[in-house]
């Protein structure tokens, strides 16, 4: 997956709100619209632009400037800031943010680790990979380039779910090599009608990428039922 920066536009989304608020003292002499409808519309713009905010990981606003601004905007008078400025500030923000978040997991994770490889059963590989066996398979193990038919879930350490192949009721195909470093090397190490638990270091995930509710640094565990294997040679 790519790195996605999601900058929102304050000079946008004042312009939204100008057009939003222009448009509601001519629509009201207009025929057929109606207070309940400008009320609606009024609704859903202000949803749509929540929605924009929320996608993006600011993390926590302090939303009475956050309506400050919008007010202002609204209202015709000077904004506090250089809306020639907004973008820039919004930017280095979510530099800084994702910068702190990253050092934040990287501190979970390094506790995680130390304790989790003191567990029954974990195995600690020389990579940072860990994982845990929890059901033998029938001896056949998969090399990188072969095909495997999965069955997963991956939650994070906090044990928030971010992904089910068993939530959706269908199965994942594809080659190994072109899952995540940490599932190349662990699936390697359970056979065909096995299960195994992968606790996944963020070097060997999506780094310090924001992917979706995976935050940079993040340590991912997943629960493996690998279902069947097509070896490489059989596929040519």
């Amino acid at each position: 997956m790519k790195k996605v920066f999601k900058t929102i536009s304050l000079a946008v989304i004042a312009s939204l709100m100008l057009a939003s608020c222009e448009g509601t003292k001519k629509s009201e002499t207009l025929p057929g619209i109606s207070q309940g409808l400008i009320d609606s519309v009024s609704y859903a713009v202000g949803a749509s632009l929540g929605s924009m905010v929320k996608q993006t990981d600011f993390g926590t606003l302090n939303m009475k400037e956050l309506n400050t601004a919008l007010e202002d905007v609204m209202n015709d008078k000077d904004p506090k800031i250089d809306m020639g400025l907004a973008n820039e500030i919004i930017t280095k923000y979510l530099t800084k943010r994702q910068e702190a978040v990253s050092v934040k997991s990287a501190e979970e994770a390094a506790k995680f680790f130390e304790e989790n490889k003191q567990k029954e059963g974990v195995v600690a590989l020389e990579s940072g990979l860990q994982y845990k066996i929890l059901a033998e398979g029938n001896g056949i193990t998969p090399a990188p380039e072969d095909t495997i038919e999965v069955h997963y879930k991956g939650t994070l350490i906090d044990g928030t779910q971010f992904d089910s192949s068993y939530d959706r009721n269908e199965t994942a195909t594809l080659a190994l090599n072109n899952f995540i470093p940490g599932w190349v090397e662990g699936m390697q190490k359970v056979s065909e009608g096995g299960k195994i638990e992968l606790y996944i270091p963020a070097e060997l995930a999506y780094g310090n990428q924001q992917m979706g509710a995976i935050k940079p640094g993040s340590t991912l565990i997943f629960e493996v039922e690998l279902i069947k294997i097509k070896k490489a040679a059989q596929q040519q």
